[in-house]
């Protein structure tokens, strides 16, 4: 730090240590442990004590001071000393082997990881070994020193990153930035949304225009308000275009999606319908203020104006006032309850219903306005075939729920029957209505499972609402109490699936095996996987296993592959076995559909965001396998010039974002699946690269974590796998730094890249940023 910038961070700490040691000017431990944010008291407990140089049981300015200058402006040397000593628990200048678990123990709880007493031994252990070069029994600050330097990265920003008031204030965010809607790379990412929104307000603009000036002689209120009028009619009618989610789905497929930004239909929905609230107050308003006036001219009064038929406005008996209040009051109730915060808090059926009064605006638009019936009568139209064909498609057939797991998170994972006409393409979404849980909601959901998969399809729900949450106690409810009809149809395919069972799995306990069947014709693979620490330990936690079933009617004569099924080891409260009458509207298409015309794709998702792409992971690596069996002598490289019609991609980039450990469990064995099927050592690299994060976590920079981290690296390294979620990746604590994820990226030089998003809107507004930077297409999951 410079002169100036040590001055300012003198004073910063100085005001910070006044706010938390009050009047005596002296901070305790429980201040301590308040202020550093800490879970486990051990760490605490430690860092007073280092902090606490006269061993008074308390902590002055100067005795902080003092500890922070080590810090925050010391070298390397010092702050590895500084973590030596916090690990050298009894003082005796070396570290052994048990207290080296006691920090590695309260690392993990730290970092809220829960792993098997087993697998912490194997931490410390490989550590240790690592660590303690000449087999003393005991590790130095030397052979400390010399153990972090195989880390570089840890030893970047080496502080206590959890303790924000121990950090100077950061003045790069002061300085001025330009703001994104103004820089050049917005505009370059973000053409085709302006350009439409430019055309949307200008065609708004000269509808009201002509529409004042043709009313001119009505003096200027009236003026306005037949000008929003006019607004009123093109708005009313194109908010309902936006929402033909079969058109759209349609187009998405032609030359259309390269002019109009259809994958921003949502947004524009939004749009366009606070422009329809923003008209309508202003025609409301100006209408009132003209009443007005004509009231003072005698005739009739303001609220007979506003409230009777008996003036005569209107082209249905005079109602033109009244229909009006009505739909002003209708719009605003339309417009509140769509908000975020009544759609995201749990109240997602309050949006639902409230919205079905669009019917009743455009009826009661039809009766208010005598011109509105022009403009409405072709969307409508098609609006009214798109609805017909929906009810059509979703009662044609039997729709069953066969099957039902119950997965951590509290994630309902749904199998359906698959009709043989149902055809979907990854990452479509389909509304779904179940009877036993709501007989007249629908509710969207994205398909998880890949097209190719025959017979089924998948759906999990995460349970965030009123309807999710009653799904997910519906079926964890026992089975006596749950209503599941045709029970000796259920019974029956209990009973098989037992048989099915009983022949084909293998289970594992601690590695992967493979149990190949193989004949002339095909040969298939058995491969359970058994999820070491995920809740290992736990007695109510399933083995979660990955099974092909052996014996599915007709597949082995269509030459298809068996699909692949999540099971629960343990049938019973989490995994049962039904059918559940069910109806589907769909499949609609989303951004996602441009991932096969990529050629570098990254896929995020943050939490129940995973879902979109757990089909489109499916698809892309059977297509991927379906390339490698055609051109089977072609590598990475070689394979960039083949022409597919069905995958131009060149690498994909999967980037799972969890806030904690159990949040991995539901998905972790389809990821397994497809980490085994990439081939090894290939010259390009892998094909489809993962990257786990895990923001509970501590990061690596952080001074309470550093032994944990390299443990984990060490033992990923020997086993071959991770112990958290037990893949290949290794999965990185904290957030990802998005600057240098993307740069990563935009230096693998595979082409252009597309990044897909599905999660939380705050994060989405990062990612974008960081595409407009790099140049990055940027696509965000809607509904």
């Amino acid at each position: 730090m410079s002169v100036d910038e040590d001055s300012r961070w003198l004073e910063w700490v100085t005001k910070q240590f006044e706010t938390i040691a009050g009047d005596d000017k002296e901070i305790d431990i429980d201040e301590f442990k308040t202020a550093l944010k800490v879970k486990e008291s051990f760490f605490a407990e430690r860092f007073f004590a280092l902090f606490d140089s006269d061993g008074s049981g308390s902590i002055s300015l100067d005795e902080l001071l003092k500890a922070l200058n080590l810090l925050i402006h010391g070298d390397e040397t010092d702050k590895l000393r500084f973590l030596f000593q916090v690990y050298d628990v009894d003082g005796s200048g070396s570290i052994d082997p048990d207290e080296l678990r006691t920090v590695l123990k309260s690392c993990l709880q730290e970092s809220a990881i829960s792993l098997p007493e087993e697998k912490l031994d194997d931490l410390t252990l490989v550590l240790f070994e690592s660590a303690d070069k000449d087999s003393s029994g005991s590790i130095t600050f030397e052979e400390l020193k010399a153990e972090l330097e195989n880390f570089p990265e840890v030893m970047e920003n080496l502080t206590i990153s959890a303790a924000n008031w121990l950090k100077p204030p950061d003045q790069e965010q002061k300085k001025p930035q330009t703001p994104r809607y103004l820089t050049r790379a917005y505009w370059q990412n973000n053409s085709r949304k302006l350009l439409f929104l430019c055309s949307y307000v200008l065609l708004n603009l000269m509808l009201f225009v002509a529409a004042m000036l043709y009313h001119r002689k009505g003096g200027g209120w009236f003026m306005l308000a037949k000008g929003c009028g006019q607004c009123l009619n093109f708005n009313c009618t194109f908010v309902m275009v936006l929402m033909l989610r079969r058109c759209l789905t349609w187009l998405r497929a032609t030359w259309v999606v390269r002019v109009l930004p259809l994958d921003q239909n949502i947004l524009l929905h939004q749009i366009v319908g606070y422009a329809i609230l923003f008209f309508t107050l202003v025609h409301t308003a100006a209408h009132i203020i003209n009443f007005a006036r004509k009231s003072q001219s005698g005739g009739f009064s303001l609220w007979e104006y506003l409230l009777t038929t008996r003036p005569g406005i209107g082209w249905v008996k005079g109602t033109s006032s009244l229909t009006g209040v009505i739909l002003q009051l209708l719009i605003c109730l339309m417009v509140f309850c769509s908000s975020t915060f009544v759609r995201r808090s749990g109240h997602f059926e309050v949006f639902y219903w409230t919205h079905l009064s669009y019917i009743w605006v455009w009826i009661l638009l039809i009766i208010h306005c005598a011109n509105f019936w022009k403009w409405f009568v072709v969307p409508g139209f098609v609006f009214l075939l798109e609805k017909i064909v929906g009810i059509a498609v979703s009662r044609i057939g039997g729709l069953y729920i066969v099957e039902v797991n119950l997965l951590p998170s509290k994630v309902t994972h749904l199998v359906i029957r698959r009709p043989q006409f149902f055809q979907f393409k990854p990452g479509d979404y389909i509304y779904i209505n179940i009877p036993v849980i709501a007989k007249y909601e629908w509710h969207p959901f994205t398909i998880s499972s890949a097209p190719e998969q025959p017979d089924t399809m998948w759906l999990h729900v995460r349970s965030m609402g009123q309807w999710t949450n009653r799904l997910y106690e519906y079926f964890r409810q026992p089975e006596s109490q749950a209503v599941c009809p045709k029970r000796l149809a259920t019974s029956l395919r209990k009973r098989r699936q037992v048989k099915r069972q009983q022949k084909g799995q293998m289970f594992l306990s601690s590695e992967s095996q493979k149990a190949v069947a193989s004949n002339q014709d095909d040969t298939i693979e058995l491969t359970m996987f058994r999820q070491n620490g995920l809740q290992s330990g736990s007695a109510s936690d399933p083995e979660t296993l990955v099974e092909f079933p052996l014996e599915e009617p007709g597949l082995t004569e269509r030459g298809e592959t068996p699909p692949l099924r999540e099971v629960s080891a343990k049938s019973g409260e989490n995994h049962r076995f039904c059918n559940i009458k069910c109806y589907v509207d769909g499949p609609y298409g989303t951004p996602t559909r441009q991932i096969f015309a990529s050629e570098h794709a990254v896929l995020i998702g943050a939490g129940i965001g995973i879902t979109p792409f757990a089909s489109i992971l499916q698809s892309i690596m059977y297509r991927y396998r379906m390339r490698k069996h055609t051109y089977p002598n072609c590598s990475s490289s070689g394979c960039e010039n083949v022409k597919d019609s069905d995958m131009r991609l060149r690498k994909v980039d999967f980037i799972w974002i969890n806030r904690d450990q159990k949040s991995f469990e539901w998905f972790v064995s389809l990821l397994t699946k497809l980490e085994m099927e990439q081939a090894d050592g290939e010259p390009e690299g892998q094909f489809l690269e993962m990257h786990m994060y895990m923001t509970s976590a501590l990061s690596k920079n952080d001074m309470k974590a550093i032994g944990l981290q390299m443990a984990l690296d060490l033992l990923a390294k020997k086993e071959e796998k991770d112990s958290i979620t037990g893949l290949r990746t290794r999965t990185q604590p904290g957030r990802p730094e998005w600057e240098k994820v993307f740069q990563k990226l935009s230096e693998e030089n595979k082409g252009k890249v597309h990044v897909f998003y599905c999660g939380a809107p705050a994060l989405a507004k990062v990612i974008k940023a960081q595409c407009e930077h790099f140049g990055f297409n940027f696509y965000k999951e809607n509904f």
